[in-house]
């Protein structure tokens, strides 16, 4: 299989790790999850792995946001969207749906 061009690297690169809080979104909008579980979930759903810290960086961007809220269940911490971060995510589909109109 021949390797990809770079500009669908870069395509690529935009549309997984520099929208990682698209994928957290989008998974907390079906039940609230540990960190860990998150990232098990993008690579299950998606088909991609982000790094290991950087998940937990953008869930303290987006709780910092209000996009989303922790709790301490035992010595995890949970996290679940807010209506605030399901109206976000309802505005990135509508616009991600109509920019691939587009193109």
């Amino acid at each position: 299989m021949a390797s990809a061009s770079r500009p669908m690297v870069r395509l690529e690169r935009s549309l997984t790790r520099e929208n990682l809080w698209l994928y957290i979104l989008s998974i907390l909008s079906r039940k609230r999850m540990h960190g860990y579980a998150i990232n098990e979930e993008i690579v299950k759903r998606f088909g991609w792995k982000p790094g290991l810290i950087t998940p937990y960086v953008v869930m303290y961007k987006l709780e910092e946001d209000k996009l989303i809220k922790s709790r301490s269940h035992g010595r995890r911490v949970l996290y679940e969207i807010t209506p605030v971060g399901k109206n976000e995510l309802k505005a990135a589909k509508v616009y991600i749906t109509d920019i691939s109109k587009k193109l």
